[in-house]
């Protein structure tokens, strides 16, 4: 069966998950709404791989990806792509089930958390879905997230803030600690260059080695921490109580009110 999809906004990840969509043959037509497309998504358009900017007309699936400031502006014109039988999935942050079904006049809605490496098919996706979701909608909306990579759920919305600041910031955190791992080797005499090009080899390699083993974090950090050596002597700082231990579960509180704050603000 086709399905006709229509994608609201396309940028970095709503054009990664368009990019998924027709490297994996979607069996149906891709509508595009995005009146700032890029030179990719244009070209897109003009192999007839997608329709840019058509008019409006009634999708089977509706998926959001605009920033959620504007959802408010913009919904009255999403509304209207809106049939009895389209399902509505949503990867804007903050904006809940609620404010979608008020706005878009259908409780057929679904919310998922994409984080940036799904950009390069790395990501992790986190879905949520209503109760009442069928197992078959369920499967399908997995389905159209899989190009982003792993998919997670799905899960209650209560939990989505949690695990938005955990998967959905994540990338975030995991640059930071490259950035500040570098800035530290070049305040103890490194070339900054070639701290950068230390810390940023030894990030992307130890995801690589946890993607490729079956052992679980703290296991991998065990087999790297000799009795008494160096990376104890480090550890010992990092894992203190004061330290990173502390810092994350400030951090993630941080994301998890800022997020509810967001929800508020969109209502």
């Amino acid at each position: 069966m086709t399905q006709k999809m229509t994608l609201i906004g396309a940028g970095r990840m709503g054009s990664a998950l368009a990019g998924g969509w027709l490297k994996a043959g979607f069996a149906g037509a891709i509508n595009i709404v995005d009146p700032h497309a890029s030179e990719t998504v244009q070209a897109w358009a003009d192999r007839s791989d997608v329709r840019l900017n058509p008019e409006t007309a009634t999708a089977d699936m509706l998926v959001i990806a605009v920033k959620p400031q504007v959802f408010g502006d913009l919904a009255p014109s999403i509304a209207a792509r809106v049939g009895p039988q389209t399902q509505v999935l949503s990867v804007m942050a903050g904006v809940s089930l609620a404010t979608l079904e008020a706005k878009l006049g259908t409780a057929r809605v679904a919310r998922a958390m994409p984080n940036t490496p799904g950009l390069v098919g790395k990501g992790v996706t986190i879905l949520c879905t209503k109760p009442e979701t069928t197992p078959e909608t369920i499967a399908s909306l997995k389905n159209l997230l899989a190009p982003l990579g792993a998919v997670e759920g799905p899960i209650g919305e209560d939990l989505l803030p949690a695990a938005t600041a955990v998967s959905g910031c994540g990338p975030a955190y995991g640059f930071l600690l490259a950035e500040v791992m570098a800035a530290a080797g070049a305040a103890h005499g490194l070339d900054p260059a070639l701290a950068m090009r230390l810390a940023r080899k030894t990030v992307e390699g130890a995801g690589a080695l946890m993607e490729a083993s079956e052992e679980d974090a703290a296991t991998l950090r065990q087999n790297v921490t000799s009795p008494n050596g160096v990376t104890q002597a480090a550890l010992e700082v990092l894992m203190s109580d004061a330290a990173m231990p502390s810092v994350f579960r400030d951090a993630i509180a941080a994301a998890i009110a800022r997020d509810n704050a967001l929800s508020r603000e969109t209502e």
